[in-house]
């Protein structure tokens, strides 16, 4: 029955959201029953929701911290954000082209030690916008970590650093897109050198410092362990995680991330500028693309985010996804309605293959009155060719 009354608090948020999408938006505490109906399709063991709209905020825990803890996750609960990670290292490289300390053009090269290589194809070195939007050309990974490696501690800078020169690239840079976490590694890598300071630091002078975000970092304290959110799976160490600073290793808690996605919407005392995000490819352009559409086919690729539907659509979404070490993260923004949501779960006992993006995507979009997104359409059916069942007839020799 709680299964079946929630369905309908859903169903009857979705009517009145589209019955009034022009004049009266439907109250932010919406949320809260749109929330519940997520969770209980993730499967997953919590969840935490943030919703912004304009100066709103609401923010609402499910589920429970750990498994038989009977406590709801809080607004203070820790979480791991994962690839969300990235999105705020390309706010970093925003600010730094600002500045003038680096360009998007930039070749990683310049970046690189005395007499180390980065490599090239087809005489195309990878820059600062390949790596910002997966199109450098270099793998996912650099490979499995050792066997009891804490989560987001692999590789260090040295290990990925002493692996690249020895790289031959899948694609040209700049003409294919593929997700790549060590190419978010090597940004994050040059953007400290540029700054001449670490990328912690860094990251603490001009993000978490001047939004307020002070449980957002690298370095938990054991008190702030204690606070993060734990799925089915024993998922090892909280423990400090600056080796994937710029492609995973970011934990927050959803106080400091409402005040991220006030920043991310405009609607605080500090915004973000509109170049980070901005639109930098079209997907149409490149040869092919792997990885980028967990919450839907992207129509256009920029740093670190991902767009859903042409910017003057008013359903259209800016998002990135994350996951791992037991966490699914997901951001999305409704820029025509400066609304934006923040989600995260823990993993359930059991894996149900629910597109928990794609289902937040309408809840971002109900909560301004718009109708969900149509279905992606049906990747095209490559067939391929019959092989020959007869030998061809054999050729005469030419006189």
């Amino acid at each position: 029955m709680r299964r079946l009354s929630l369905t309908l608090a859903l169903a009857a948020a979705l009517a009145c959201s589209t019955s009034h999408a022009q004049t009266t938006p439907p109250s932010l505490q919406q949320a809260q029953a749109l929330g519940n109906d997520l969770f209980l399709k993730s499967g997953s063991t919590g969840m935490v929701l943030v919703a912004v709209r304009g100066k709103e905020v609401f923010v609402h825990g499910f589920g429970e911290t750990a498994p038989g803890s009977g406590q709801l996750p809080s607004a203070t609960s820790l979480i791991r954000l994962c690839s969300l990670s990235k999105i705020f290292a390309t706010d970093l490289l925003t600010k730094l082209v600002a500045d003038g300390a680096v360009h998007l053009d930039d070749p990683l090269q310049r970046f690189a030690s005395p007499h180390l290589i980065v490599p090239a194809r087809a005489g195309r070195s990878i820059t600062l916008k390949d790596l910002a939007t997966h199109t450098s050309g270099l793998p996912r990974e650099v490979g499995n970590a050792p066997p009891g490696t804490p989560h987001f501690t692999f590789p260090s800078y040295t290990y990925r650093w002493r692996w690249l020169p020895a790289q031959h690239l899948k694609t040209t840079p700049g003409t294919a897109a593929l997700y790549s976490n060590i190419g978010f590694d090597l940004l994050g890598d040059a953007l400290a050198k540029a700054s001449s300071e670490p990328y912690a630091k860094l990251f603490a002078d001009r993000t978490t410092t001047p939004l307020g975000m002070t449980q957002t970092g690298f370095t938990p304290t054991p008190a702030q362990c204690a606070r993060l959110l734990q799925g089915t799976h024993d998922e090892g160490q909280c423990t400090d995680t600056q080796s994937s600073a710029a492609s995973a290793g970011v934990y927050s808690t959803a106080t400091d991330m409402a005040a991220w996605l006030k920043y991310l919407l405009g609607t605080g005392a500090l915004a973000q500028s509109p170049e980070a995000q901005a639109v930098y490819i079209d997907p149409a352009t490149l040869l092919s693309q792997s990885g980028l559409e967990h919450a839907g086919n992207p129509s256009g690729i920029g740093l670190g985010w991902l767009h859903l539907l042409p910017d003057d659509n008013p359903e259209a979404i800016t998002e990135k996804t994350g996951g791992g070490a037991g966490f699914t993260t997901y951001i999305a923004l409704n820029q025509p309605h400066h609304t934006g949501i923040f989600v995260a779960f823990t993993d359930g006992p059991t894996q149900n293959h629910f597109n928990v993006f794609k289902e937040a995507n309408n809840l971002l979009l109900a909560l301004n009155g718009l109708p969900p997104l149509p279905p992606d359409p049906p990747k095209p059916i490559r067939i391929k060719p019959k092989k020959p069942t007869h030998k061809p007839a054999a050729k005469h020799p030419l006189h």
